[in-house]
């Protein structure tokens, strides 16, 4: 049975699970009914992080323009452009085996895709979700859902991903950010164009 989290909750994913090595984060949403005259695209992301909050590199940024890192350990399985029909909306593997030692965290984010033009902020969004399962098996390991915090937002925190001494842990954490994407890289230190 998984570990359904609350905010701020961290729990451990190898150490009741040796031997854990391909996950699976997978992130999904609804829509409200509000009409905003365009689709609502959220698009799921990775940033592989130092004990420094911050990438390294920029490819340590793990998204819709760059889905895998060079270290093959995240990789991004493509962009879900509407959010339409159940379960995972996007998802990105994670092979822990293969994470930098300098990569201390992997935060997971999500934000939607031309939120100012379309006037779309997370207040529109419901049901969101994080869940992390194993790939060999697909045995969900936990699942947080965001609940209704949001309101102008167009940026999300959902989780991460982060080594304590040999284990994994997971960190709920359900931030909200505005300023979108932009606003996420320059926090990890992402040069944006």
């Amino acid at each position: 049975m998984p570990v359904s989290l609350q905010k701020g909750q961290k729990v451990s994913l190898t150490k009741g699970n040796p031997g854990l090595k391909n996950v699976v984060v997978g992130i999904g949403w609804d829509v409200n009914a509000f009409d905003t005259g365009g689709d609502f695209d959220l698009d799921a992301s990775a940033f592989l992080l130092t004990d420094a909050g911050k990438v390294s590199d920029q490819k340590d940024f793990v998204f819709f323009g760059n889905l895998q890192h060079p270290s093959g350990s995240v990789e991004h399985l493509g962009d879900n452009l509407t959010g339409a029909g159940d379960g995972d909306d996007e998802q990105i593997k994670i092979d822990l085996s293969k994470v930098p030692a300098n990569i201390t965290r992997i935060a997971f984010t999500v934000t939607i895709y031309d939120a100012e033009k379309r006037h779309q902020n997370f207040g529109q969004v419901s049901n969101a979700f994080v869940r992390i399962y194993n790939e060999a098996n697909g045995e969900e390991l936990l699942r947080y859902d965001l609940g209704e915090d949001f309101s102008i937002e167009t940026a999300a925190v959902f989780g991460e991903l982060y080594k304590n001494g040999d284990e994994w842990k997971f960190n709920a954490i359900g931030s909200g950010f505005q300023g979108g994407l932009a606003a996420l890289c320059n926090n990890y230190g992402v040069d944006v164009e």
